[in-house]
């Protein structure tokens, strides 16, 4: 099915299409999936992985793997999918609301709970904007992805995690490293 999303897009995807191809019939398949938006939210969530950030006990270590599953994913069809899938959404707000409702919203929870562990462990600051935070994360890889600039590398990940960490670290853990500023609310310690 992914492939049918990379090469003909998402309206190509058809319930009888994903059926002819595993050679079951349409009704085993409506009997897994409601809909072709829930089949394709579940063959993303899977490419992608389900809980991205795992307790390591180290938050480093948390965001290493929740940036790993789209180094992964977005090396694979998913990734040359990853276009079009979003065009389809711009037109399908069915679609999209599926997509950040059981794709995004499960894996942004996911590293939501590694920075809540890392407070609570006093391994992150208490005063981040998380939400901004987690788009800081995930979002170089949806960027290079989608405009293909870049390669998405395994250099890319490890880079993205530290800038995070040093944005995510608590004050006096790097008195060098660089504090932005949010919204006009200064992080700076």
């Amino acid at each position: 099915m992914l492939h049918t999303l990379r090469t003909r897009g998402y309206r190509a995807v058809t319930i009888e299409g994903v059926a002819r191809s595993a050679k079951r019939a349409r009704t085993s398949i409506y009997r897994r999936w409601r809909s072709k938006r829930e089949l394709v939210a579940y063959a993303v969530l899977s490419a992608m992985g389900k809980k991205p950030a795992a307790d390591t006990g180290r938050l480093r270590k948390d965001l290493e793997a929740a940036v790993g599953t789209l180094l992964n994913a977005f090396s694979g069809p998913l990734g040359q999918a990853l276009a079009g899938l979003v065009a389809d959404m711009a037109q399908d707000t069915a679609l999209a609301r599926t997509i950040r409702g059981e794709v995004l919203a499960a894996r942004r929870n996911s590293m939501r709970e590694a920075f809540d562990r890392a407070r609570a462990r006093r391994e992150s600051r208490d005063d981040l904007d998380i939400e901004l935070v987690l788009d800081m994360l995930t979002g170089p890889f949806y960027y290079r992805a989608l405009f293909g600039h870049a390669p998405i590398t395994h250099r890319m990940t490890d880079e993205v995690v530290s800038y995070v960490m040093r944005v995510a670290a608590p004050c006096g853990a790097h008195p060098r490293a660089p504090r932005p500023r949010s919204a006009g609310r200064s992080l700076e310690c």
